[in-house]
């Protein structure tokens, strides 16, 4: 038996023109920094677009909301007070020319090393 969709105009419009994709403008092990708040932290995730909750988004001010349509990056991050994980859009991230590396517990589990500005990730985390 042969299955049959039917899309509306719209939908039909809509399934020929694909959304832009954006490609990920760091990698895992860069160090970047927060272009509106002072944190900084290395990368040791990236989502293509948003894969957090919809709880998480909303509580974004709206003024500040970024689109979903961007990659999104987990962070190992610092900021003068404390060491936690973020999760940042693409458009809110600049790469760090501080050439300091990370103050964070966790870096010693993922990553083997620190040079040039950027970690190296350990051997039994690379695919």
């Amino acid at each position: 038996m042969t299955k049959t969709l039917a899309f509306s105009p719209d939908q039909h419009a809509a399934s020929r023109t694909a959304p832009a994709i954006s490609h990920a403008r760091f990698a895992i092990g860069a160090v970047v920094r927060h272009r509106l708040f002072e944190f900084r932290g290395v990368v040791f995730d990236v989502d293509p677009t948003f894969a957090n909750s919809q709880e998480w988004y909303d509580a974004i001010p709206e003024d500040i909301r970024p689109s979903k349509d961007q990659p999104f990056y987990h962070l190992l991050a610092e900021n003068a007070d404390s060491n936690y994980v973020a999760y940042v859009s693409q458009q809110n991230l600049e790469p760090d020319e501080s050439d300091e590396p990370i103050d964070h517990p966790a870096i010693a589990g993922l990553f083997d090393g620190y040079e040039d500005g950027r970690y190296s990730l350990r051997r039994e985390h690379r695919h």
